[in-house]
């Protein structure tokens, strides 16, 4: 078996996190550093990450959180949002391709027309929608990475997510949060540490087609 999966067989929701234990700055670094590189459809991005690392403001997220303490006894709680997309900041993305890549207008005009028309067709909720399974690669992509670093973490969806935003002062930014990710150490007294995983034998959850 190979270490990846290894570190997947031990990583689980965390539970109970160890208060005293943090995380390093460059582990952080090293995660935001993952979020910025997931990939998205079009490569568009539209999510944002805010790193919650202050206690006082982690005490405050509890309620929110309808008690859950792995936000306040975290190292910290990567909240993952969701920005507006539009015809204008499809171009916008665009501009960066070309500034990046010194791609030329007539390559890229194709494309920029095609997803300005694609955007400019959607209601605001089907985008709104899109934007959030574009969330969810991320939070994947942050529990692998996690695991691979032998970092404990816990999905979070059991939140307000307005009370969130209000207490970050995320609506003044565009963003809207979505999901939440708790990471450190976890206790020594959580007792879902050493329970077995529960999942379905493998020739049950996946096919192979030759």
């Amino acid at each position: 078996m190979t270490k990846s999966i290894e570190n997947l067989k031990w990583r689980y929701a965390t539970k109970n996190f160890d208060p005293n234990k943090n995380l390093e700055p460059q582990q952080l670094e090293m995660l935001a550093a993952a979020f910025n590189l997931t990939a998205t459809s079009y490569g568009l991005q539209p999510c944002r990450l805010i790193v919650v690392q202050n206690a006082d403001i982690q005490h405050q997220m509890v309620p929110m959180a309808f008690g859950q303490r792995q936000v306040v006894d975290a190292s910290a709680v990567l909240v993952i949002c969701t920005t507006a997309v539009d015809a204008d900041y499809v171009r916008r993305y665009f501009k960066r391709v070309k500034d990046v890549r010194d791609t030329s207008d007539e390559v890229l005009q194709p494309f920029v027309d095609q997803l300005t028309t694609k955007f400019d067709a959607m209601a605001v909720e089907e985008v709104e929608q899109w934007a959030r399974n574009q969330a969810y690669i991320t939070l994947g992509t942050l529990m692998n990475i996690c695991a691979q670093e032998q970092i404990d973490s816990c999905p979070m969806e059991g939140f307000i997510p307005d009370k969130i935003d209000g207490l970050l002062g995320l609506k003044a930014k565009g963003l809207k949060s979505v999901l939440m990710l708790p990471v450190g150490y976890r206790s020594a007294e959580d007792p879902f540490a050493d329970m077995k995983k529960v999942r379905l034998p493998i020739e049950k959850s996946v096919e192979f087609i030759h």
